[in-house]
């Protein structure tokens, strides 16, 4: 395995929760910094999350407090749990670990 692999997107309403997961092969989940990005329809990928190796995260402003990004080490799995999504939500979420991409998970939430 290469690429990262994400999966759990899916259609939600407004106000529900999904959590995606980002699998890795355990060298690269062991020594990058794990990324999710975003891109919605017509608008540019922009950066959601991170987690070091050492467990240090960061999510950006526009969905603090309703996202979490979490590392299992043991699986070599690293964790976007959204809650209270929104439909400005609705994108494309993809994994990133150095410079390879997950071919992405699609994340629609209905109003």
């Amino acid at each position: 395995q290469v690429q990262p692999v994400e999966a759990g997107g899916g259609l939600v309403q407004a106000g529900g929760s999904l959590r995606l997961s980002c699998e890795a092969s355990r060298n690269r989940f062991s020594s990058n910094v794990i990324s999710w990005y975003r891109q919605a329809p017509g608008k540019q990928r922009e950066w959601v999350a991170s987690i070091t190796s050492s467990g240090s995260t960061d999510v950006a402003a526009s969905v603090l407090g309703r996202f979490t990004i979490s590392g299992d080490n043991a699986k070599n799995t690293v964790y976007l749990q959204m809650n209270s999504l929104k439909p400005e939500d609705t994108a494309v979420y993809y994994c990133r670990i150095g410079v390879l991409w997950g071919q992405g998970t699609q994340v629609t939430v209905s109003s």
